[in-house]
């Protein structure tokens, strides 16, 4: 990873204006990322760097884009994106056998183990803005994004990661009214994300579950599930003051406005009685029975208040 002939990052990028309010634009890049300090700085038992011993390299992303814009008039403007990324030398789950892109981002959960440079995946879509700063009085921006983000199996077929979430749709509206007062609202839809479902046979043996204390993902169906979709609302009013040398600005920042509360997957942990104790295991080789505790799903309403100062 010392060699910087090896990171080199060439990008290139162009515009055309072909008609007076439309312009063609295009851009190719490379981009090189270090994998995680939790990855770099993962031990064995014996306390050996395993992945600097297995030579873990740089990320490598390659990115085209091209798209159009088009400038109805001096307030508006709408455009069009297409894109594809490449990526090569992922980190590749050595006890898994998937890439780590697959799995999430949860820090300090995910990359402490043993990998390889050695993933491949792609990322594909579209992009829609449209973006009118006067429309009824409201500054509105509106985009839309259709994404696919999949990575290889062993066997070189792609399957999708925590990221291939499909729909991402966000309106953002503000407007200013008379003495000082402004509205701004934001309302978001993200499509449902992938999730593995839980491996009965395994999770419920009393060995594999006192391992790690949790139950074991079925890596044979990796990310086939998907949970609901996410959307969620959020407001903002602003009232502002001026006076000669500063001003005061009080705010009240709502979000979550109707409480949304996304679909998660379900826990599974073994079954208590009455009393909250583990029900002693049974069989042979020895089995706790497990029981699924329904998710009340995420979410909350986030009410802020604040003041700003401003000299």
């Amino acid at each position: 990873m010392l060699n910087l002939l090896k990171q080199i990052s060439p990008r290139f990028s162009a515009s055309y204006s072909f008609l007076p309010k439309w312009t063609a634009n295009f851009s190719i890049s490379r981009y090189f990322q270090s994998p995680s300090y939790t990855s770099l700085g993962f031990r064995d038992e014996t306390g050996v760097l395993v992945n600097k011993k297995n030579r873990i390299t740089y990320i490598q992303s390659d990115h085209l884009v091209s798209g159009f814009d088009f400038l109805p008039n001096p307030q508006s403007k709408i455009s069009i994106e297409g894109f594809y990324k490449w990526y090569k030398n992922y980190p590749f789950s050595v006890t898994d056998s998937i890439a780590l892109a697959s799995k999430g981002a949860d820090y300090g959960t995910f990359g402490d183990e043993e990998i390889l440079s050695k993933s491949k995946g792609r990322a594909y879509g579209l992009e829609f803005l449209y973006q009118n700063k006067n429309l009824i009085g409201l500054n509105l921006i509106l985009s839309y994004t259709f994404v696919r983000s999949e990575f290889e199996k062993n066997n070189k077929t792609f399957m999708p990661t925590a990221w291939d979430n499909k729909h991402i749709l966000n309106i953002t509206a503000t407007r200013e009214f008379k003495r000082n007062w402004d509205l701004g609202l934001k309302w978001r839809y993200v499509g449902g994300a992938p999730y593995t479902p839980f491996d009965l046979e395994r999770s419920g043996l009393v060995s594999a579950w006192n391992a790690q204390g949790r139950a074991y993902l079925d890596y044979s169906r990796y990310n086939q599930l998907r949970s609901g979709p996410f959307h969620q609302l959020d407001i903002r009013v602003d009232k502002q003051y001026f006076f000669n040398k500063w001003s005061l600005r009080f705010y009240l920042d709502i979000q979550n406005l109707y409480n949304f509360k996304s679909q998660e997957p379900d826990k599974l942990i073994p079954a208590e009685d009455e009393y909250g104790v583990v029900l002693p295991p049974a069989g042979d080789p020895p089995r706790y029975e497990l029981t699924k505790i329904e998710s009340d799903g995420s979410g909350t309403i986030l009410p802020t208040i604040g003041i700003i100062i401003e000299f």
